[in-house]
């Protein structure tokens, strides 16, 4: 699977460059993903703004996805999203579960909102260990 990656100071944004992410690319992307949780920077966004088909099972892997990065302490974020892509994921009852913004920079505003309550929390589990 093709996709472009840029690395930022605090998150790093995944762009697939496929029309359309296919049931045996799914694990391919998953993996990809996944990866980042063990790296310095492990807060990704998925900018999908080039793919414009997909099946379901994607949009499940997307999600499981998501919610490793979650249980992680990580921030995981979709952007982008065709509109028959965002009905697909709604009609698998999915597009409600993931994190997801219609533009790349709607998305960098939650990484760092997210980055702001994962500092506040921290702060709060610290001056409740005193």
């Amino acid at each position: 699977m093709n996709v472009k990656i840029d690395t930022k100071e605090k998150f790093t944004v995944i762009k697939p460059i496929e029309v359309e992410i296919t049931a045996n690319m799914t694990e391919e992307l998953v993996e990809l993903l996944l990866a980042y949780l063990n790296k310095a920077i492990p807060h990704v966004i998925l900018n999908m703004n080039a793919v414009k088909k997909m099946d379901a099972g994607v949009g499940q892997r997307m999600s499981e996805a998501q919610q490793q990065f979650y249980d992680n302490n990580c921030s995981f974020v979709v952007c982008a999203l065709d509109k028959q892509i965002e009905v697909l994921l709604e009609k698998a009852e999915l597009l409600e579960l993931m994190n997801t913004t219609p533009t790349e920079s709607e998305a960098w505003d939650i990484l760092q909102m997210e980055e702001m309550e994962r500092e506040l929390l921290s702060d709060f589990d610290n001056n409740d260990a005193r």
